[in-house]
């Protein structure tokens, strides 16, 4: 990952941090979920937001409260829509976004969980690949383009032999079955990302732009809520295809999409070689870690379909109460023990080293006395 904001956050807290944890790593053991959460605490707090790091959180979760028996979190999986509008009215104390909010968003917003005049952070905290799944009878992967992609979505290609499809997978049986895409029906950071990528590599095709509620204008014959609901379309269906984070892929067909000369399928390594090429958003508080994800990127291995899901938090609350609680929940999502833990219960993209300096300077930042 390409940084350069660490300076402006704590730096020196953030080596002390990451001094204690090596130590631990030095003396042969793994970090425990009470080494990550800090010392023992008590207290209630509650999140929602994204669908995508619902697994992910439950996890983190669970970690925290194994050494914080007094600790209660909750998480509401609404979307990531309904989660930055919870959180900016104060009916939750955590929110999980596929995308940071934007600059104009927080300029223009009051978040009345957060002590006014206070900034929130932003932490890029699970990253995943999301996979283009689609169900049709003999057929287990297919390799296409972002054009085909956009077209397909768009409603331009109608039938599975199309012959931009059956070009790119001359060894695949495609029948003249119709194409019946399935599509968020809620606001959704996926939908947002999934357009993004679409936008950037097809803008003559997808003229939409990067949205997170599908475009009334687009071709839209079926529509779910959450990514369960799109998941559970696609599986029902025969000719579907739709897009979801890839830990909820499971045995349906996916697609490898072109990077450059090479179709790429989606997997946590190409996710995080996708994010390593990405760069810091300008103008942003020092705690505010929005990442502008490299979508047309070429880097071999790269899968530049990915959302960056954000855990976002006040760095002052108005309940000092919560705030410890929310800090030892961010930690122990930051450690290296978490990004394992979420990557092996959802397939997510463990974050680097460098990023990590970054999102513990960040948390540090937290007022909890």
């Amino acid at each position: 990952m390409r940084i350069s904001r660490i300076a402006q956050v704590g730096a020196v807290a953030a080596i002390a941090a990451l001094a204690l944890a090596g130590c631990a790593a030095n003396e042969g053991g793994s970090t425990t979920p009470s080494e990550s959460a800090g010392p023992a605490i008590s207290g209630e707090i509650a999140g929602g937001g994204a669908t995508s790091q619902e697994v992910a959180v439950q996890t983190w979760t669970a970690g925290v409260q194994e050494a914080n028996p007094d600790v209660t979190i909750t998480y509401d999986p609404a979307g990531s829509g309904a989660g930055r509008d919870s959180f900016i009215a104060g009916a939750i104390q955590f929110a999980g976004s596929d995308r940071a909010f934007k600059s104009d968003e927080i300029a223009d917003s009051t978040f009345a969980a957060c002590v006014e005049g206070t900034d929130i952070v932003e932490l890029p905290l699970y990253i995943s690949p999301i996979a283009v799944i689609f169900n049709l009878d003999g057929v287990d992967s297919l390799d296409l383009d972002a054009e085909t992609l956009a077209k397909i979505f768009a409603g331009e290609i109608t039938t599975w032999n199309d012959p931009a499809i059956a070009d790119q997978n001359p060894d695949a049986t495609l029948p003249a079955t119709a194409i019946t895409p399935v599509v968020r029906s809620d606001k959704s950071g996926t939908t947002g990302n999934f357009t993004d990528y679409l936008s950037a590599n097809a803008e003559s095709i997808w003229t939409f732009g990067s949205v997170e509620e599908w475009p009334a204008t687009a071709v839209t014959p079926e529509s779910a809520q959450g990514t369960s609901g799109v998941v559970a379309a696609v599986e029902g269906g025969q000719g579907t295809i739709g897009y979801a984070d890839a830990s909820r892929a499971g045995d349906l067909g996916t697609v490898a999409i072109k990077v450059g000369d090479e179709y790429v399928a989606y997997s946590p390594e190409g996710a995080a070689k996708a994010a390593d090429v990405s760069t810091m958003e300008e103008g942003r508080g020092a705690g505010d870690l929005a990442i502008k994800i490299d979508r047309t990127t070429t880097e071999a291995g790269a899968y530049p379909l990915i959302l960056i899901s954000y855990s976002i938090a006040c760095e002052q609350y108005n309940d000092a109460a919560v705030a410890p609680v929310v800090k030892a929940y961010l930690s122990y999502a930051a450690s290296a023990e978490g990004q394992d833990a979420a990557a092996a219960a959802a397939g997510s993209a463990p974050i680097s080293d460098a990023l990590r300096e970054q999102i513990t300077a960040a948390i540090d930042l937290i007022v909890t006395d």
